[in-house]
Order: structure tokens, then C-alpha cells, then sequence
């Protein structure tokens, strides 16, 4: 008798076993996929001392206009293209009044749907600053 019932406890810690690996692996899987994704969808984060607009522009910007204003992988993945900031003609013809208006009311209004609003999640001196440092990033030619 006592053998008949360690050769079904030994059955069902076999059964057991085997499920408990495959959870494991599975738990494995879905830990390593989760956190490759959360790695491939970081955004870059800003040096320490980096002023206020470096900061604003990696934390709302660079998503998809990219760290240099040239666009991210991210964008082209979701089939947007954003505009190349850092083409120094494409900034430099538009006037700092442009760039407020589309940072702040987006895109939709004049017909570029794929640039969101931040008027309201940022004051009009934020939008400034970001708009100096878009400015920066545009290189001439």
C-alpha cells in the first residue's frame, strides 16, 4: 500500500513538474518580450544639468521627430512621417509664429493631423523655449 501511494504522489509530482517548467518558460518569454519592447519604445532621456527645453523636446518631441529633429523609426513603423527639423531649410522658412501655432493647436488645422496639440499639457513659455530649440536643431545646408 505504501508503495502504491509513493508511486502516485511520484506521478503526480512528475505531472507537476512538467507543468510547472512549461509556466516557467512561458513566464520567461512574456518577461523577456515585455521588456525588449519596453526597451525598443524608451525614449532617450536627457543628460543631467540639460535645460528645460532639451528636456520637453526628448520627453514630447523626439518620439517622433527623433533626438536630431530627423525623424524616428518609431514614426516611420507607425507609417508617420513627421517633418525633418533638422533640414535647415524646412525650419528656417517657417516663422517662430508657425512653430508656436503647431505646437500648441497641432497639426489638423492647417492640414498636418499627425502633429498632436500640447497647448494643453504646456504654457506659452514652454512653447517658446521648445521653439528656440528647434531652431537649434535645424542645420543649414
Amino acid at each position: 500500500m505504501v508503495s502504491d501511494a509513493t508511486a502516485i504522489w511520484g506521478a503526480i509530482l512528475a505531472a507537476m513538474r512538467r507543468s510547472l517548467l512549461v509556466l516557467l518558460i512561458v513566464l520567461a518569454a512574456i518577461g523577456l518580450f515585455t521588456g525588449g519592447l519596453a526597451w525598443l519604445l524608451d525614449t532617450p532621456r536627457p543628460a543631467a544639468g540639460s535645460p528645460p527645453a532639451e528636456r520637453l523636446y526628448l520627453g514630447l518631441c523626439s518620439t517622433c521627430h527623433g533626438v536630431d529633429g530627423q525623424g524616428s523609426w518609431r514614426a516611420a513603423l507607425f507609417l508617420i512621417r513627421p517633418g525633418n527639423l533638422g533640414a535647415g531649410g524646412a525650419v528656417s522658412r517657417r516663422t517662430d509664429e508657425y512653430l508656436f501655432d503647431i505646437i500648441k493647436h497641432g497639426g489638423a488645422p492647417i492640414g498636418r493631423p499627425g502633429m498632436p496639440g500640447f497647448g494643453a499639457t504646456l504654457g506659452d513659455a514652454d512653447i517658446k523655449e521648445l521653439v528656440r530649440y528647434v531652431r537649434g536643431l535645424a542645420r543649414p545646408r
